[in-house]
């Protein structure tokens, strides 16, 4: 008999979806070669100063030679169930409630395999929706499946749904009783629920409400998690910082094999987390300077012959002008202007794209005068 042959590993790119933004790359380069420079409205990235309350609580606590823990100081756990409690009506957290993590793009793509899903295991997430869902569902080897109205979803072997509002790509919020069905349709089939809120600070035409308010989840946490981010409210992308709330449980499953894995957040960042948290000053700044982007931006584009929907909330304007996504991408390449096909976020976005309103206002400025031309 002949030598055993040595399995291989399967290669990410046959098992994951091309990454997006390489496919954008052309384009980019096209813009770029505008005699004004590019307008990047493609990735949702902050472009404005940290506020100076947390760089001067990072720049405070840089002297951290130990270890930090997975789970955060007490001070971080006061500043996450204060801060829940405060702004999202959550009620009755304890430490328990909250789990700092690296960065909410970390959680999304790596949740279903530290819950321990694999194959047979179905995650549910928006049609149009943040690829990440997809991804996560795929490194773990679950099947990811796509919804409507998660309620119609066939709840055999799923085993996590993800809710997204404000939504990214479409800036669409789901309404208070919407949230509240969903709720109880996930409990009732014992479905373990995340509901991504990011954006939940960024509502413009409406004001977003979370999945932990009592309105919504009847005053309990069990089977539902909210995952928050510092990146948008307070321009800290830079800094990976974002944490989770709900079902205490959960949590804990999470913290256990997260103290294995290693995965926590630097003691500088939670000492700045902690003084971005109890300072609302500078995101009522930040509000005000996207708010001012943002109708410079629709106003630009309507005026250029795009219609935009939902767009209530998020950093983000979802527009067509009832053509392939790639060639409204192309034609705004030739003008300098940069965005994010809508395809990228399903195939129901194909006729969109997605534009951010994160340029500088000079750039803003720039792409404002060029949609006129």
């Amino acid at each position: 008999m002949g030598a055993a042959s040595t399995p291989q590993p399967v290669s990410p790119r046959d098992r994951l979806p091309v990454f997006p933004w390489d496919r954008l790359e052309p384009y980019k380069t096209t813009a770029a070669a505008h005699p004004d420079g590019i307008v990047d409205l493609s990735v949702g990235t902050p472009v404005d100063p940290v506020p100076g309350v947390v760089q001067r609580a990072l720049a405070a606590a840089a002297d951290s030679p130990g270890y930090p823990t997975v789970w955060g100081t007490a001070a971080l756990r006061d500043a996450l169930t204060g801060w829940a409690a405060d702004r999202l009506g959550a009620q009755g957290l304890e430490h328990a409630n909250v789990l700092p993590v690296v960065g909410s793009k970390e959680l999304v793509a790596w949740l279903p395999t530290q819950l321990g899903l694999g194959p047979g295991d179905r995650v549910g997430y928006p049609r149009l929706a943040y690829p990440t869902y997809e991804v996560g569902a795929r490194l773990a080897g679950a099947e990811p499946v796509v919804y409507d109205d998660p309620c119609e979803l066939d709840p055999s072997d799923l085993k996590l749904l993800w809710l997204n509002s404000p939504s990214n790509p479409t800036g669409r919020v789901l309404g208070a009783e919407e949230l509240r069905r969903t709720v109880a349709w996930a409990r009732e089939h014992g479905v373990l629920l995340f509901s991504d809120e990011c954006y939940l600070e960024l509502g413009w035409d409406a004001d977003p409400v979370s999945v932990l308010h009592p309105d919504v989840c009847g005053g309990t946490v069990d089977g539902i998690v909210a995952v928050h981010s510092l990146s948008k409210r307070s321009n800290l992308a830079g800094y990976r910082s974002a944490f989770l709330v709900g079902d205490a449980a959960v949590l804990d499953d999470l913290l256990q094999i997260r103290k294995h894995g290693g995965m926590m957040i630097p003691a500088p960042v939670q000492a700045a987390t902690v003084a971005a948290l109890g300072d609302t000053a500078h995101v009522a700044e930040q509000r005000a300077r996207y708010a001012r982007r943002r109708a410079a931006l629709r106003g630009a584009f309507e005026a250029a012959g795009f219609r935009i929907e939902h767009s209530e909330a998020s950093l983000y304007l979802w527009a067509t002008r009832d053509e392939p996504c790639w060639d409204t991408v192309g034609e705004l390449a030739e003008r300098g202007i940069l965005v994010a096909p809508g395809e990228f976020y399903g195939p129901a976005g194909e006729r969109f794209v997605r534009i951010a309103f994160t340029a500088t206002d000079e750039r803003v400025d720039a792409a404002v005068r060029r949609l006129a031309q």
